[in-house]
């Protein structure tokens, strides 16, 4: 994810931050100031803080369960509507994606009980109205409670979306299980959407946003990894392309977009064996920047190479982090590559025969 900024490595996966979630902390800070001087801009914005470091807990949660069962969380990024920790994969059998979305939801319960145990206080009016005086401890136990029941609405991929769907998947297939559990969360998106207009709160606005089309990029790679099964990178690859060397410039990548249709390029050496790719995205900027003559080695990126014989869906694992995957022969000589769009095309075209 772009404009995120590295925290450290810890337990396993990497925490980064996004840098909208520093206006979050300057507007909360701006607003306190404006309505109740400095004293109450420090106060805020120290719960707010404190209150994201429990929803990089929630996110710990779902990775250290995840983890269990042999999947890896490479990294966890911190937003101003929540946290977002980017499994390798998630589980397929329903039990164990029960427990992952389950995780979560319960470190803010443990939290919360922490805290009544440590004297908090009970009372709500400090969730209604933050400008309440009262104790900060109290503050945070309230929201932690109200964090848990939150993300257990069934609004899939949230929490209580994922359950739902594993709960479907004990009487149906995955994919239509996803199906149904993704039309539910859209529904409760537009409730959100509608609520956050009529109230005016812009984080509910996002939140329904960020629901709803997470839950149809979800629900089509549920789809595209059905279709994928039993098909291998030989059976979806683009073997007729155009490729650039490392030491062409700029300039020459730029014609070369032109006159083809390719949004990517290979970039190969003399012997034909792959050193990188150079995306439609970084060619633009480094021409915008004036860089016409830059060698395209210098701007290329590394993406995975995998045999011909690899499964389809080992490539759609590696698409979630790579503009492509390339298929080389064991001498490492480029055969041909994907990309998320043309298995998207391939896909298409299979479920419509």
């Amino acid at each position: 994810m772009t404009w995120t900024f590295r925290l450290g490595h810890f337990l396993g996966s990497e925490l980064r931050v996004h840098a909208t979630f520093f206006l979050l902390l300057a507007w909360v800070a701006a607003a306190a100031w404006a309505e109740s001087g400095p004293a109450a801009a420090l106060d805020n914005t120290l719960f707010v803080i404190v209150l994201f470091g429990c929803v990089v807990a929630h996110e710990y949660g779902h990775a250290l369960m995840a983890r269990r069962y042999g999947i890896r969380t490479p990294d966890i990024t911190l937003l101003p509507i929540g946290g977002m920790a980017r499994m390798e994969r998630m589980p397929e059998k329903p039990g164990q994606e029960i427990a992952v979305a389950l995780a979560g939801p319960a470190v803010n319960v443990v939290i919360w009980a922490v805290l009544i145990a440590l004297g908090a206080s009970t009372e709500m009016g400090a969730l209604v109205d933050p400008s309440n005086p009262q104790e900060f401890l109290g503050r945070l136990a309230a929201v932690n409670l109200f964090l848990a029941l939150f993300n257990l609405i069934p609004a899939f991929p949230m929490d209580g979306g994922r359950v739902l769907r594993a709960l479907l998947a004990l009487r149906t297939d995955r994919v239509r299980a996803t199906r149904i559990a993704a039309s539910a969360g859209q529904i409760v998106a537009f409730l959100f959407g509608f609520l956050g207009l009529t109230s005016g709160n812009l984080v509910l606005l996002l939140i329904a946003l960020f629901v709803f089309m997470a839950a149809q990029a979800e629900a089509r790679d549920v789809e595209s990894r059905d279709l994928a099964e039993g098909l291998h990178l030989r059976d979806a690859m683009i073997t007729s392309f155009e490729s650039l060397s490392p030491a062409d410039p700029m300039h020459v990548a730029a014609q070369t977009l032109i006159r083809t249709t390719q949004h990517e390029f290979p970039v190969l050496d003399s012997e034909g064996r792959l050193t990188g790719f150079l995306t439609r995205q970084a060619l633009f900027q480094t021409v915008a920047e004036g860089q016409n003559t830059r060698p395209v080695g210098e701007v290329m990126v590394q993406v995975p190479a995998l045999p011909l014989a690899a499964p389809l869906s080992q490539a759609l694992d590696a698409l979630q982090q790579a503009p492509a995957v390339a298929a080389t022969d064991p001498t490492g000589h480029m055969i041909g590559y994907v990309t998320s769009e043309n298995i998207g095309e391939m896909m298409v075209l299979r479920s419509r025969r």
